[in-house]
């Protein structure tokens, strides 16, 4: 049987034997995400950078005392807080208010305070702002679901709880928030609230 007789290589014109193709550049690696620390707090603020919300955890009792003390003292004020007006006095005393809560607690400012009866640990600095227990999501450090470098804040509302002589009332139900309340002051709400009933 006659052997098939080799095709002859393709040329081109100009008699030199056609260019390779290129060779395709290999895919880039995409680089993956680090994960660190989340440098914002539950309602989208970025972090304090200064806050002393553990150490005002670890000292609860002392904080409740002084609580106590500060709250019977704005109602002995009440006569001044009606010269004045509550509403004017709302924007200077909010203003403080978010200050020194804001350093001791990481406050959010939600005008419903609730810190005497949570540990002194605020739960609006819970991603999921839940008001009434953690959720499913605490992980086995203790740590939250959604900011895992971040200790549960009802992990430690419940350690703070347990230092205070009145550490029971973390047991009772919150209300829901009251958004419109939001930036105001709840020091005044309050005072007003415990004066209103004492005249009555």
């Amino acid at each position: 049987m006659a052997e098939t007789a080799a095709k002859p290589a393709p040329v081109q014109a100009d008699g030199k034997p056609p260019a390779k193709p290129a060779a395709k550049p290999a895919p880039k690696a995409v680089a993956k995400p680090i994960v660190g620390p989340v440098n914002f707090a539950a309602d989208g603020r970025v972090r304090r950078r200064i806050s002393l919300k553990y150490w005002s955890i670890r000292n609860a009792r002392l904080l409740e005392g002084f609580y106590k003390a500060f709250a019977a003292t704005l109602v002995k004020l009440d006569p001044l807080w009606r010269a004045i007006g509550y509403e004017r006095a709302e924007t200077p005393v909010a203003a403080v208010e978010r200050a020194v809560k804001g350093t001791l607690f990481d406050c959010r400012m939600c005008g419903q305070c609730v810190l005497s009866s949570t540990g002194m640990s605020c739960p609006m600095n819970c991603p999921k702002q839940l008001r009434n227990g953690p959720c499913g999501g605490v992980r086995a450090n203790g740590h939250c679901e959604v900011i895992p470098d971040m200790p549960c804040v009802w992990v430690k509302a419940w350690e703070g709880s347990r230092l205070m002589t009145e550490g029971d009332a973390i047991l009772a139900v919150q209300k829901p928030v009251d958004h419109t309340l939001k930036e105001t002051s709840s020091w005044l709400r309050v005072t007003k609230a415990a004066a209103e009933s004492a005249r009555s």
